[in-house]
């Protein structure tokens, strides 16, 4: 189909990937990439200065190929000052792409008139606590206000002054946030992207929610009640889709395990950050 004028569908999009030691993954996420419907479109990989073969997977797939850190805010940020696209797309490298997300993401922004787009999100990967991960997904599906945006115009985020390189892990939420205050539209997409977590454990969740945890203070700060906010958004969405949970029991108990297991983490890093700061 011949793109109309001025529309979305003939726009650049400029896809940021950011990785550190991820040669598990990166292929099939690359390849995904590059597997889009959509057309023209630049891949851009940032790495934290892997030791494994993620430079290499990166080299024969990617466009470009930076060298960027400490964390991933500030990965991205690079990815996004180096890019040419009209659109940026910024995924995690243990994430696939169905093949229509970019065009799919286009189209909604196209029909809403929106300068971004959020795009849902499915937990794929073997194990019983990850089948606990994506039954909790599923139960945010229907709601585009548990998503944070993937898609934005790359003028946009730039005068936004990118991603809060003090945030690692709620950068995303805190993006959406600032969206909402400055009453930018965001469109939801259909197209779905894959998280593959592998087979997850407690001691990785743990240990990723203590890391994440360190950023609360910040991003608390920064966004007052938006913590608040979101826990009960979630809480709304389990309630909805209570049959779905019941009809699962083994792994909706795991789902409220996991959930109490990662506030205990969230908690942790952030009494952490609180009592340096009393230093």
């Amino acid at each position: 189909m011949t793109p109309l004028p001025g529309r979305s569908d003939a726009a650049l999009v400029s896809v940021v990937v950011t990785t550190r030691d991820v040669e598990r993954t990166l292929e099939a996420c690359l390849r995904s990439i590059r597997a889009q419907d959509h057309q023209p479109l630049e891949l851009l990989v940032v790495d934290n200065s892997s030791t494994d073969r993620t430079g290499e997977i990166a080299a024969h797939l990617a466009d470009v190929v930076l060298t960027g850190g400490p964390e991933r805010s500030a990965q991205r940020n690079l990815g996004v000052a180096t890019a040419r696209g009209e659109w940026l797309l910024w995924i995690d490298a243990d994430m696939l792409l169905a093949p229509d997300v970019v065009s799919s993401a286009l189209a909604a922004a196209d029909r809403a008139g929106a300068a971004a787009v959020s795009i849902p999100e499915t937990t794929v990967g073997p194990g019983f606590w990850t089948a606990c991960r994506a039954l909790e997904r599923s139960c945010y599906l229907d709601d585009p206000s548990l998503f944070n945006p993937r898609l934005l115009r790359r003028e946009l985020l730039t005068a936004m002054g990118g991603f809060d390189e003090a945030m690692a892990g709620p950068e995303d939420a805190d993006l959406r946030l600032r969206l909402a205050q400055q009453g930018v539209v965001v469109a939801h997409a259909s197209g779905v992207i894959d998280h593959d977590e592998g087979r997850l454990t407690l001691r990785d969740v743990l240990r990723k929610r203590i890391y994440y945890g360190s950023s609360l203070p910040t991003f608390a700060a920064n966004n007052p009640g938006a913590v608040r906010r979101q826990a009960m958004a979630t809480v709304r969405a389990f309630v909805r889709h209570r049959r779905r949970l019941a009809g699962d029991p083994a792994h909706a108990v795991g789902l409220l395990g996991l959930r109490a297991l990662e506030a205990a983490g969230y908690a942790v890093g952030a009494a952490r950050v609180a009592r340096a700061r009393r230093r």
